[in-house]
C-alpha cells in the first residue's frame, strides 16, 4: 500500500511529498520515509542523518543552507507542529530553473513534506508560533561544506509571506549572490 503522494513541482527534481495518514476513531498513522518508494521517486541515498528544529517566533526565516560537494545532500522536511512556508533555491550549474525557487506551506495538519534534492539552498519562514520541523538528511552535516545565500537577496527575490520579524546573525550576513555566481555541480 503506497503510504506517500509524490507531486512534482515546476522545478525538476523538487517534489511535494503528500504523506497519507491511516485513520480510525483511535487516531491516525502517518509515515514520514519509506526507502523502497522514496528510491521509487528517485532517492537513491539512504538517510544519514535526522535533525529536529523549534522556531519560537512567527515571522522568523531560517536559512537559505545547503552543503557543498562531496557532501551535498537530498533533504526530507517535514513540519511537525505549526505551519512554515518552506522554500527552495535551484543552485544548479547549467539547471534551466537555474536561481527560481519555489515555496511549499507545511504542516502538521496537510501532512506534506519537501524533498530537495542536492544543488539546492533550503530555508523557511515560520507562519505561526512554535514551529517544529524534522529533516531526514542523506548526508551528516559537514562543517566545512556549509554554504548558504542571503535570504534577503535581491537576485533570489524570495516573496515571503510574512514580514521577517526575526534571522540569525549567521543568516543575516549570508553574502548576497553576485552576477559571477554560476551555481555548483551537484
Amino acid at each position: 500500500m503506497a503510504r506517500f503522494d509524490f507531486v512534482p513541482t515546476p522545478i525538476a527534481g523538487l517534489t511535494l511529498v503528500q504523506r497519507l495518514r491511516l485513520e480510525d476513531n483511535r487516531g491516525f498513522l502517518s509515515r514520514f520515509y519509506c526507502a523502497e518508494e522514496f528510491k521509487a521517486a528517485g532517492v537513491h541515498q539512504s538517510i544519514a542523518q535526522i535533525n529536529h528544529t523549534l522556531t519560537r517566533s512567527k515571522g522568523t526565516v531560517r536559512g537559505m543552507h545547503f552543503q557543498l560537494s562531496p557532501y551535498a545532500e537530498t533533504k526530507i522536511v517535514s513540519c511537525l507542529h505549526g505551519e512554515v512556508f518552506d522554500v527552495a533555491v535551484d543552485l544548479r550549474k547549467n539547471s534551466v530553473t537555474f536561481l527560481q525557487w519555489h515555496g511549499a506551506v507545511l504542516s502538521a495538519e496537510n501532512q506534506r513534506s519537501l524533498l530537495i534534492p542536492e544543488g539546492f539552498a533550503h530555508g523557511f519562514q515560520a507562519l505561526t508560533d512554535d514551529c517544529e520541523l524534522i529533516y531526514l538528511h542523506t548526508a551528516a552535516y559537514q562543517p566545512d561544506a556549509e554554504g548558504a545565500a542571503n535570504a534577503n537577496d535581491p537576485r533570489l527575490a524570495i516573496a515571503w509571506p510574512l514580514k521577517i520579524t526575526e534571522m540569525s546573525d549567521r543568516d543575516c550576513a549570508h553574502p548576497l549572490l553576485d552576477a559571477e555566481f554560476k551555481g555548483f555541480e551537484p
